[in-house]
């Protein structure tokens, strides 16, 4: 029976997320979980900046602003202001993934212009977080994973540059030697070991090609290390709001907009796998925490172009953390979010880490491409690559590559279209899209029906879900079986709408699709609290015996029906049950 609210309770867990650890505890964590996350937040827009030819005042700004920002959104994913925020600990940071599209916006309309497409496409977003619900059949795993796989080879021509980025006079194997150095560190450790070591394996990557760059080639020029000073402000450089809305502009959006979906991708995965680690006893997954999660990814985009830094999101090592210490309690997130903003104001730490020698971030951020393709892999595998989703993932992937490296017909793709179809995350994100869209159109009808709940609504559903299995010319035992699980899960919601307000009636949407010999039943409708998963779940858990009346239609539907998933999201849950046609035997009914 699929449903995330089963499994064993877990005894790891030491604080849960309401609940408070002493202040010492939450204030070391707090420290703990900002040094992992405090180099990536820093590099990251010092590798967009440099590479783009920035001035040094406008890279200690993006640094000091995106600190800052980090910590902002940091705080708000724990404590959740409004519908804003996970109520998790989900620490927020730089994301690599705007580095291409961010030094190609910098290159051809400045820092401006940058400020602009992000502040525009944070608002996709909010929109992806309102109406995620709606949009599950477009923006879909299989969209998210090739955007991610295509990331690693926008990020190429970045890394190439910073490899060979050495000062004149250096030795020749200057770079090559700390470079090594710096990737054999940051992936051997974590082969070697596990724990907190591994965790650390970035940073002890950074340190040691650092220090073989320093004392081994003299590269790592630290005079403006020591001319910062320990506390203060960065000079204003705030670049401004280029509202000029040129043709670069409209050029690079679509980047910026896949690139946008591919963070919220992250941050739903992240969202998921925060809410499986905190629990002492499973729970089913919250849809409502992750549209909280995404819209202060949002928050976070929207502060960031406002303020001309990288966009950001949340970070998984966090996670890692978080499963590692067994402590979630949201007063850990609170105590990160300040501790950086508290680095922010630190010019002379920022220093050290702006000024790491180029071959030593370009190591590190081999890694870290090397990561993202990877869990692109992964959300494409556990979405399935059967046939149709194995030739869009294939197609959109080589078209990325194709014309990111201007592969196919550069003499004809000039001007504008250059600029366009010059971005393989654009290409490939755009195809992927469309190709899913076509699918959605050209794919089996569904049948629907609306109506509201009430005591005749179940007549409606017998006869609709009769009429649907004559259509598909199922025989009487899947009919049987379609109808029997309509019953039970009406009187599931009836009984929720029985138990709400006179002047709250809720609406049902009912989708009924058919996969080969089996259906998939969409049941839609305004939002109850209850979970029915987690409901499931502490059937398994009860005592064997005669079932009361109320637990009847549940442990009816669990028999009848081979899965059971319950989405809630803010205004409507969405219950998906898959019937088969042969019988499915439930343990304890």
């Amino acid at each position: 029976m699929a449903g995330s609210g089963s499994g064993l309770a877990r005894q790891d867990v030491r604080f849960e997320p309401d609940e408070r650890p002493p202040l010492p505890m939450a204030a070391g964590l707090g420290v703990q979980y900002a040094l992992i996350c405090l180099a990536s937040i820093v590099l990251t827009p010092t590798v967009m900046i440099t590479v783009a030819g920035g001035s040094a005042e406008y890279l200690s700004w993006a640094v000091f602003a995106a600190l800052v920002i980090s910590g902002v959104t940091t705080a708000i994913q724990a404590r959740r202001v409004g519908r804003i925020g996970a109520g998790y600990v989900l620490v927020m940071g730089s994301t690599s993934a705007f580095i291409a599209v961010s030094v190609t916006a910098i290159e051809q309309g400045g820092p401006g212009m940058l400020a602009v497409l992000i502040i525009a496409s944070s608002l996709v977003q909010f929109l992806l977080a309102s109406r995620m619900a709606l949009l599950r059949r477009v923006f879909t795993p299989t969209v998210a994973g090739t955007v991610l796989i295509l990331i690693p080879v926008t990020l190429t021509p970045m890394i190439l540059r910073k490899l060979a980025e050495v000062p004149a006079g250096a030795p020749a194997g200057a770079g090559p030697v700390v470079a090594g150095v710096t990737l054999a560190v940051t992936v051997l450790v974590p082969l070697r070991f596990s724990g907190a070591l591994r965790l650390w394996a970035p940073a002890l990557g950074i340190v040691a090609g650092s220090l073989v760059a320093g004392l081994g080639f003299g590269i790592y020029d630290l005079s403006t290390v020591y001319e910062a000073n320990w506390i203060g402000l960065p000079d204003l450089a705030y670049p401004g709001l280029d509202l000029s809305f040129r043709p670069e502009f409209w050029a690079l959006l679509p980047s910026f907009l896949m690139v946008t979906l591919v963070s919220a991708m992250d941050t739903l995965g992240d969202a998921i796998a925060i809410q499986r680690v905190s629990w002492r006893r499973p729970r089913a997954i919250d849809f409502r925490s992750i549209q909280g999660a995404i819209a202060a990814d949002g928050a976070g985009n929207l502060l960031s172009g406002l303020a001309g830094t990288v966009p950001n999101t949340t970070y998984g090592v966090g996670i890692a953390v978080a499963e590692l210490t067994g402590v979630t309690s949201r007063a850990i997130g609170i105590c990160v979010g300040v501790v950086f903003a508290a680095f922010a104001f630190l010019p002379k730490l920022l220093a050290l880490i702006i000024v790491i020698p180029g071959p030593v971030v370009a190591a590190y951020f081999i890694v870290v491409v090397a990561l993202i393709f990877v869990f692109g892999m992964k959300i494409l595998l556990q979405e399935g690559l059967d046939y149709r989703n194995g030739l869009v993932v294939g197609v959109a992937f080589w078209l990325g590559i194709v014309f990111q490296f201007d592969w196919i017909y550069p003499e004809q793709i000039t001007g504008a279209w250059e600029e366009f179809l010059g971005n393989g995350m654009t290409v490939g994100g755009l195809t992927v899209i469309l190709l899913t869209i076509f699918s959605e159109v050209t794919g089996g009808r569904r049948a629907r029906l609306k109506t509201r709940l009430s005591d005749d609504t179940w007549s409606e559903v017998d006869a609709f879900l009769v009429k649907f299995a004559a259509r598909r010319g199922w025989d009487e035992k899947m009919e049987t079986r379609l109808r029997a699980v309509g019953e039970e899960t009406m009187l599931i919601l009836g009984r929720q709408e029985a138990e709400a307000e006179a002047d709250d009636a809720r609406s049902l949407l009912l989708i009924a699709s058919s996969d080969g010999p089996a259906a998939d039943l969409e049941f839609i409708a305004t939002t109850d609290e209850k979970n029915v998963e987690d409901q499931l779940a502490m059937l398994s858990e009860a005592a064997a015996g005669v079932p009361v009346e109320a637990e009847t239609p549940l442990r009816l539907l669990r028999h009848y029906a081979s899965s059971i998933r319950h989405q809630q999201y803010h205004d409507i849950d969405i219950l998906t049950i898959r019937v088969e046609s042969a019988p499915q035997v439930a343990g304890d009914f």
